[in-house]
């Protein structure tokens, strides 16, 4: 009898195991995306939607809310746009902007090797109600780059980017954000810098390559239940209504429907950490300005001079208690 009870808590201990190690998958659908969302997405009288604005000159950088990449440009030399950030924010409180540049090298018509004394970085974030999110928003917070000011040979003031001549520069500031939503998810994931790192990497790895199979083997319904907790956050983050909804949904059959679509191989990446070590991803190792900061799963679409890139990007976490990688974003 005692024999028999040892075997019997064996068996729950073990199936207790392969269930926690069980990848999380869900029932989301290509077919019930849409339906699915707008049954998530709750909507409120003032839906507050906020805006990053940049505007660089004579640099490269990267921009990151929370710690998570939203932008990277390591192509133009000066460069600007107005960017929707809700998505990164997981909850009322005070938010964190970074940006770090790097010199401009190895363009078309330029080749910095230095940032320049004329180099700078403006960012400005506003907020706007979502019904009117195209009047102008009320400004939250803004940065610009410090400078100090030399005196030059004849003795004549002169202004400088306070980082001139240096190949690396980092600045954060923070501003207050007042949701109607809270997403505990990244808050309740794992440090994984704790994890033992080559572990880790193959199970992103192993991520990434079923990723890779299910893209190539054209499984779509598959891939789309890798997406649930991803899609569900960032659409109620961003109000999504039917049509935004659909849009979406179109993107992400792209890989399904276009003509010559080839995944490409696995391969010349490493492991990156955002989140502050709750979030992991694969990036390319490639310096060339089109791949550097990419995911490495990507794809090539297209015809001779017209041949385009599909990059797949991936961000995943590890609930606490929990052993298997989500997409979070």
């Amino acid at each position: 009898m005692k024999r028999y009870f040892l075997c019997f808590l064996l068996l729950i201990c073990l199936g207790a195991c392969s269930q926690k190690s069980k990848p999380r998958v869900s029932n989301l659908t290509s077919e019930n995306y849409v339906e699915t969302m707008l049954k998530t997405i709750k909507h409120y009288d003032y839906e507050p939607m906020y805006y990053l604005k940049y505007s660089q000159n004579i640099c490269y950088s990267e921009i990151l809310v929370n710690d998570i990449p939203l932008n990277k440009n390591y192509k133009e030399l000066g460069s600007g746009r107005t960017i929707s950030i809700n998505n990164y924010i997981f909850k009322s409180g005070i938010q964190k902007i970074t940006f770090r540049l790097y010199p401009a090298v190895k363009g078309k018509d330029f080749d910095y090797h230095t940032l320049n004394e004329e180099t700078d970085m403006k960012i400005v974030i506003t907020e706007s109600d979502n019904a009117k999110r195209n009047n102008k928003g009320k400004e939250m917070a803004s940065y610009l780059t410090p400078t100090i000011t030399k005196t030059d040979q004849y003795g004549n003031p002169v202004t400088q980017f306070i980082a001139t001549g240096k190949t690396y520069y980092e600045a954060s500031f923070t501003f207050e954000a007042k949701v109607p939503y809270e997403f505990p998810s990244l808050d309740n994931g794992q440090d994984l810098r704790e994890w033992n790192k080559e572990k880790l990497e193959q199970k992103v790895v192993d991520f990434y390559k079923n990723q890779l199979t299910l893209l190539k083997a054209k499984k779509k319904e598959e891939y789309f239940s890798y997406l649930d907790l991803k899609e569900k956050e960032t659409r109620q983050s961003l109000f999504f209504n039917k049509r935004e909804l659909q849009g979406i949904l179109d993107l992400y059959l792209d890989p399904f429907t276009i003509p010559n679509h080839q995944m490409q191989p696995l391969e010349n990446y490493k492991l990156k950490f955002y989140g502050d070590g709750r979030i992991v991803c694969l990036e390319l190792t490639s310096q060339e300005s089109k791949m550097r900061g990419k995911s490495a799963l990507w794809a090539k679409f297209g015809e001779g001079d017209e041949m385009m890139l599909d990059f797949f990007k991936f961000y995943l976490y590890i609930p606490e208690g929990e052993e298997e990688l989500v997409m979070i974003r």
